[in-house]
């Protein structure tokens, strides 16, 4: 009798979160003591470097296959026993490998896998972790962090509180991250592989992840054994600091970071002096980088027939396919949201209100955005805000957060703000994930055909981000009558997000693009729609790489921030901007903005020049001579190894 309950039943181990603490991690593997039926192995993550790291994953899953047929229950895979001569196996490869090898055997609803780890630290790790298979996670490292810090009195606080805050903390970014994708238990997320590789070579994703989206191949396992080895020779020299990195923040000789210091400054001299020379040093700077976005793989194809610069479209030409992206009135600003919107009536080209509103004085004036977004919050929206555009964007997702609504701190929120949105002071604003009132591409047709109502002579554009299957999506919003689609890609900025919702979230727009443009070319649909992308464009390379995948327009966001005078300090959420470009504060706005209209101006007009000098060497007149034309763009041999693994040939094709 299947439904008959007996005391076999009441041995369950329940607990609260899948983050372990110590004292539950111990429990948990003492419990065979109490119940038999909970019988334990622990499987040794580390390895010798003789035998390599793929056949050291195909022995722990054998090892794990193993434990389960002798009636093994919990699984405990543990990086603790690192001795010198040996090396780690990353634990997300682990867990991912051993999750399949007892799902192909049909053990896995046999066993429970807890991976105890010094490599999970954050939630997104976390989250790595439970979606490729592990039923609880015990970050001992973190522990002894903390620790350490109270040790050294960097944080005050009892031991047990701190531990509960840091668990507190990560349960918090699991359940965000679990929002995004519409889950609300972790069961449900645990094994879901709702992830995408970038960079990761089809062996590794067929052993360790197996069914995740991998599109442009990449590393190999033999990268990564190199990698480990390099970690640690480095690990067992006792005298040499450990190196922070610069993941999150620049550091010198780290990390290479698109927006650092020395490129700052060189774009604000260019565009305060308004000299074209110095502008080529900060294209120099950019363009000639170290690999650190998927196009600067790509090179362009010059031919022997170059035009004279004289015979390619004007710079107003150009600039007429320019927008700067969505940052609304709050995130930035009422001088900088303005300053932006004026530049771009003078050029030709559009600035886009983002989520918020507009105040209505400046309706009618040459500071009023051409484009008015409408988020899934409605923050602004009014029928007197829709009939003041040129194009009305529905914001679906936003490349820099993906699966997150808009946020505004409250501390932001003044009066005007306030007003605008339709709120009262100090509230925290954020928008949900989803729009209400979209579910289906019929359900977008209607707000297309609604907003058409409204504002008939307005174009509508929807916003999309780049992942997996943005090329479906793209095809049903062309046919849901949209004027306009928005790639966006990860690598854009957002004026007021947690870490988390930025790191790890979106793909490069390069990806997104290509796929959109073949896909709307596939299903003869291409006509019907103009594409544009946004995130991270910085040089005129950028834009004529982006055409060549196929945009027809250019959005800029970070960038003309900088030409503003933003110094990219990071710190747009805390409302105490230096540069008075990202606060509400009043008095930093009046002591500090310098922002003018014309070093926006400058900027713009700079790119559009250097534009026009790859089209004359390319043998094009104008910019629409490039768009979609895939064969002016040749691979380029990558710096590393990883890097001459990538496969960017799908972006290339041609349908």
């Amino acid at each position: 009798n299947l439904f008959e309950e007996t005391p076999e039943h009441a041995a369950r181990v329940i607990l609260k979160s899948p983050i372990l603490s110590t004292a539950k991690f111990l429990d948990l593997m003492s419990v065979r003591h109490q119940h038999k039926s909970f019988e334990a192995e622990t499987i040794n993550l580390t390895y010798d470097p003789a035998i390599g790291l793929e056949q050291a994953v195909l022995n722990i899953c054998d090892q794990a296959e193993k434990a389960v047929q002798s009636g093994k229950v919990l699984i405990c895979l543990s990086d603790r026993h690192i001795d010198q001569g040996l090396l780690p196996v990353p634990s997300a490869m682990a867990t991912g490998a051993v999750h399949h090898r007892l799902i192909g055997k049909g053990l896995r609803s046999e066993s429970n896998i807890i991976v105890e780890t010094a490599s999970a630290r954050d939630s997104h790790q976390m989250a790595v972790l439970i979606g490729f298979g592990a039923t609880a996670v015990y970050p001992y490292l973190a522990y002894e962090i903390i620790n350490d810090q109270i040790r050294s009195g960097e944080v005050m606080a009892d031991p047990r509180e701190a531990y509960k805050a840091y668990r507190k903390g990560i349960g918090k970014g699991l359940l965000k991250i679990l929002s995004k994708m519409g889950i609300s238990t972790i069961a449900s997320y645990r094994g879901a592989q709702l992830f995408e590789a970038v960079g990761l070579g089809r062996e590794v994703v067929d052993l360790c992840f197996c069914g995740v989206p991998s599109r442009i191949q990449g590393a190999r396992f033999e990268d990564f054994h190199y990698e480990q080895g390099l970690l640690a020779e480095t690990a067992w020299k006792a005298r040499k600091p450990i190196q922070q990195g610069g993941l999150l923040k620049y550091v010198h000789d780290s990390e290479y970071h698109a927006f650092n210091p020395d490129v700052v400054q060189q774009l604000q001299v260019a565009v305060k002096t308004g000299d074209y020379q110095e502008y080529r040093k900060y294209s120099e700077l950019v363009n000639k980088r170290p690999v650190a976005t998927l196009r600067d793989l790509l090179g362009l194809k010059l031919p022997d027939n170059a035009f004279v610069i004289d015979e390619v479209e004007s710079v107003s030409a150009i600039v007429r396919r320019f927008d700067s992206a969505a940052m609304s009135l709050g995130a930035l600003s009422p001088e900088a949201h303005e300053a932006l919107a004026e530049a771009m009536n003078r050029l030709g080209g559009r600035s886009n209100s983002g989520e918020g509103g507009e105040d209505e004085a400046r309706f009618g004036t040459n500071r009023v955005s051409k484009i008015k977004q409408i988020a899934s919050g409605r923050f602004g929206v009014t029928p007197h805000y829709l009939v003041n555009a040129e194009v009305l964007q529905i914001k679906v997702a936003q490349g820099a957060k993906p699966g997150e609504g808009g946020q505004l701190p409250g501390g932001k929120v003044n009066q005007l703000i306030a007003r605008l949105r339709y709120s009262v002071p100090g509230v925290t604003l954020i928008s949900p994930p989803p729009h209400h009132d979209i579910y289906s591409i019929e359900d977008l047709a209607q707000l297309i055909y609604d907003l058409k109502q409204v504002n008939p002579s307005a174009l509508v554009s929807v916003k999309l981000v780049s992942e997996p299957g943005v090329g479906t999506i793209a095809a049903g919003v062309a046919k849901a009558y949209a004027d306009l689609i928005t790639i966006s890609g990860y690598d854009g900025g957002t004026a007021a997000s947690p870490l988390t919702s930025i790191r790890y979230a979106g793909s490069p727009w390069e990806l997104g693009l290509s796929e959109a443009h073949q896909t709307l070319r596939g299903n003869d649909l291409r006509g019907k729609v103009r594409l544009q992308t946004d995130g991270g464009l910085k040089t005129g390379l950028d834009v004529v790489k982006a055409a060549i995948l196929g945009a027809e327009s250019f959005g800029f966001g970070t960038t003309p921030m900088i030409a503003m005078g933003c110094k990219y300090l990071r710190i747009c959420h805390l409302n105490n901007c230096a540069t008075g470009v990202a606060t509400q504060d009043q008095s930093l706005r009046e002591e500090h903005f310098k922002g003018d209209v014309e070093m926006v101006m400058n900027f713009f007009t700079f790119v559009a020049e250097e534009v026009r000098e790859w089209l004359a060497l390319l043998g094009a007149r104008t910019l629409e001579d490039v768009i979609g034309h895939t064969e002016l763009l040749e691979l380029l041999p990558g710096l590393t190894e990883k890097q001459q693994n990538l496969d960017l040939s799908p972006m290339l094709g041609s349908v």
